[in-house]
């Protein structure tokens, strides 16, 4: 019972040691899509983490905010893959296209409500960069997945970072670290 409340402690020190580091951190804040730090939200359930040193440096700096547009929108892990018709972001704010399921189902104003949840999030905390997962439909900032769903890829961005473009702030995938890092200066 005593090594169960130690470890409680540690876990709680450990947990407010970097509330600490996040209230006091005087570094750049990156806004950092979540399953590049290990949490099960992608569509199919399974994370993506980076394993890279600047990752952990900018985690012990207190500079990440992890964040999940498609969560924050209301989907749930797992869910049915979704792509954008025609690789257009754009389209979905004026309703020309849909982020739409191999089913058909759409699911744009999720994928737009959860654009809107980070980009409130962005601006709470004055983001100026975002390190996000390639070709997601919410978060691809160079290639998306061409709407067909057939594995192709093609240049587009996702909805949330397009949203977040329009607001001035950069958006990097995980295969960008380099540039990211010399953004940060």
């Amino acid at each position: 019972m005593r090594i169960s409340r130690f470890i409680s402690k540690l876990v709680y020190l450990n947990h407010l040691h970097s509330a600490i580091n996040y209230m006091t951190s005087n570094h750049e804040k990156i806004l950092i899509s979540a399953c590049l730090l290990g949490d099960r939200v992608r569509y199919d359930g399974i994370c993506k983490s980076l394993d890279d040193e600047r990752i952990r440096q900018w985690s012990d700096q207190g500079r990440l905010i992890k964040y999940c547009p498609e969560v924050a929108g209301g989907l749930s892990t797992p869910r049915p893959a979704a792509e954008i018709e025609g690789a257009n972001a754009e389209g979905v704010f004026n309703g020309l296209t849909r982020v739409i399921t191999a089913q058909g189902t759409d699911l744009s104003s999720a994928f737009l409500k959860g654009a809107q949840a980070t980009l409130a999030l962005a601006q709470e905390h004055n983001i100026k960069f975002a390190l996000f997962k390639a070709y997601s439909p919410s978060c691809g900032n160079e290639y998306v997945y061409n709407g067909r769903f057939d594995g192709a890829l093609t240049r587009g961005i996702g909805v949330t970072t397009a949203l977040l473009w329009r607001h001035g702030v950069r958006v990097f995938n995980e295969l960008q670290l380099d540039e990211l890092e010399e953004a940060l200066g």
